[in-house]
């Protein structure tokens, strides 16, 4: 794993699209990491969780108090992955700050008329990126919070009755503060639903913030010398994973027993 604190060493600016070996898609995990891990320190077990909900093709839902490091280990992981050939109107990476007045167009997206063809045409909104960052998703209305459920669950939006298909890599990061419950929506169960996991980030340990102060002033490795991954990638790891990693039937079994002990049936 690379200290973010040594000297530079150069390394490859995207790393290969193909990934063809679990060894490969470990090495896809562990450059992500070590980016990350260059903003965000003593959150390795944080870290190691949103890799698994994005290898998983899941999303994630972040809850601590202000400061403890949400917002940056989201931009930070967006900033891992590149784009060598990008798609048309499809960002690396947005963020969309939740506010009481934002509306659910703001998201996903609104037809708007040229004036040079006089027809209609629509304008993508942020959900058309490879990694969003929802930040304090509990801070605007039922509305756009249900307008995230499609994109969410099954990768595409309406907007006019026309249904337009995200791309298949989308992962959703969202934040949330459980400090002040004035002015809040709390997520529904549907909603919660769509994420994979909900991490509490705990405070970081003693040793982790010595670290930081001991780290204060000393050159750390610039980030263009750590490698950043491609989409492509990441889509090639997670079919390496989907395929080559064997579940025993016995785990089947759990889960189903699990699943059917939580409908209280």
């Amino acid at each position: 794993m690379l200290d973010p604190w040594q000297p530079a060493v150069a390394t490859p600016a995207v790393l290969a699209d193909d990934v063809p070996t679990l060894d490969a898609a470990r090495a896809v995990a562990e450059a992500i990491r070590a980016r990350v891990r260059y903003d965000v320190m003593g959150r390795d077990d944080v870290i190691e969780l949103v890799l698994v909900a994005l290898f998983g093709d899941g999303h994630v839902l972040l809850e601590d108090y202000p400061g403890s490091g949400k917002t940056t280990l989201a931009k930070a992981l967006g900033e891992s992955i590149v784009d060598p050939t990008p798609q048309d109107g499809i960002a690396e990476f947005r963020r969309v700050q939740f506010t009481p007045d934002l509306l659910p167009s703001d998201i996903t997206g609104v037809m708007v008329f040229d004036t040079q063809t006089n027809d209609f045409h629509f304008r993508r909104g942020p959900v058309f990126a490879y990694v969003l960052l929802v930040d304090e998703i509990n801070r605007t209305s039922p509305k756009v919070q249900a307008a995230l459920l499609e994109a969410m669950a099954e990768k595409q939006v309406t907007v006019d009755n026309v249904s337009h298909r995200l791309d298949p890599l989308f992962f959703v990061i969202a934040t949330q503060n459980p400090l002040d419950s004035v002015g809040t929506y709390p997520l529904p169960v549907a909603q919660l639903d769509r994420f994979l996991f909900k991490v509490r980030m705990e405070h970081v340990s003693r040793a982790a913030e010595l670290e930081v102060l001991a780290s204060w002033g000393k050159p750390r490795r610039r980030p263009e010398a750590l490698p950043r991954v491609s989409r492509d990638a990441i889509m090639s790891a997670r079919t390496v994973l989907r395929e080559q990693v064997a579940i025993s039937p016995r785990v089947h079994e759990c889960l189903v027993d699990v699943a059917t002990a939580l409908r209280g049936d």
